[in-house]
């Protein structure tokens, strides 16, 4: 169920994004401009077929979204993923290195001598 409505979700958006994509510009950007009183300012007009569709979409968009978000919460689990992991978080002991790689990833150590200085190569 959850993958079907994630699909139409999908298809949704993308028809969404064609529908605004295909609409007319009024006068730019909030409508800034432009001159005349057919900006964002004036009074309605009447909906065209291309914003009744706009609004239908938008509102599907809305509720597939909304029912996503209802599903998603039904099925997480109640415990944190620290838990579902089962590692166990209050001991401060650092993991032993895998099997067969305990010094191999690490550079060799100098040989110190008594002041801790690097021993010369003689």
């Amino acid at each position: 169920m959850e993958n079907i409505l994630l699909v139409i979700h999908l298809i949704l958006a993308f028809a969404l994004i064609g529908i605004v994509l295909l609409q007319r510009s009024e006068g730019g950007g909030l409508g800034i401009g432009g001159g005349g009183g057919g900006g964002v300012m004036s009074g309605r007009s009447a909906a065209s077929a291309l914003s009744k569709v706009t609004w239908a979409l938008a509102v599907a968009f809305f509720i597939t979204s909304i029912s996503l978000t209802a599903i998603a919460a039904n099925n997480a689990a109640g415990d944190s993923v620290i838990e579902r992991l089962g590692t166990d978080t209050s001991t401060s002991e650092e993991a032993p290195a895998p099997a067969g790689l305990e010094g191999e990833l690490l550079p060799p150590t100098p040989a110190l001598d008594s002041e801790n200085q690097p021993k010369a190569d003689e």
